[in-house]
């Protein structure tokens, strides 16, 4: 893992099309913005670690057995 120091207004930039700002700091939150093309998805981590899960669980061969129980 990088890690970097920023502060308030000041960015980084990813993969030369993707910039994250510090945008405010309150406390022990981080407030940032992110600028990325439309195409590139971006998900909270718990939200990605969420579809990832429900991605798995609808491969899951028990779930076709009981998706064709259905019909």
């Amino acid at each position: 893992m990088l890690a970097l120091t920023r502060r308030k207004g000041e960015s980084l930039v990813l993969n030369n099309n993707i910039e994250v700002t510090i945008l405010e700091i309150r406390g022990d939150q981080i407030k940032i913005g992110i600028t990325a093309p439309k195409e590139v998805p971006i998900y909270r981590k718990e939200v990605y670690l969420q579809i990832e899960d429900e991605n798995k669980a609808a491969l899951n061969p028990d779930g076709m057995a009981a998706l064709k129980k259905l019909f």
